[in-house]
């Protein structure tokens, strides 16, 4: 079996005291977090915020104590699972610009809106403990 490993986050910022997630909306339509591959020498932190920067445009700082690992089959590929490492990373007073080469749209949620938005269960389940994560620490 073989792994392809690529790093993201949940990424958020705070609006009038409540959370706004970042979700993005790729090409296929799919919605998700900002994430991509790891490159030659890079930690996991710094592909995510790598791929923030580069996906949504904004430069984020991760929130320790957060990592969640996803897995699953590539449909395209036999015998290759993907694995995510996602963090969590917050953002203030900057502007959204995503790419559009990788993306159709990048959406600021309420968790409630975000959550609803999902196709997979899995990203739901990595956005409630990223929340559930920020409703146990002050942010």
């Amino acid at each position: 079996m073989k792994y392809e490993k690529s790093c993201g986050a949940v990424v958020f910022t705070k609006e009038n005291n409540e959370y706004k997630f970042l979700i993005v909306q790729q090409l296929q339509g799919f919605h998700g977090f900002p994430k991509g591959h790891m490159e030659a020498d890079e930690t996991e932190e710094q592909t995510a915020l790598r791929e923030i920067f580069e996906e949504v445009g904004v430069k984020a700082n991760l929130i320790d104590g957060f990592r969640v690992v996803d897995e699953h089959i590539i449909p395209s590929k036999v015998d290759t699972v993907k694995q995510i490492v996602y963090f969590l990373a917050e953002y203030k007073n900057q502007n959204v610009k995503f790419q559009k080469s990788e993306l159709s749209a990048v959406k600021l949620l309420a968790f409630d809106e975000a959550y609803n938005t999902f196709e997979y269960e899995s990203s739901k389940r990595i956005l409630s403990a990223a929340y559930d994560h920020l409703s146990k620490a002050v942010y």
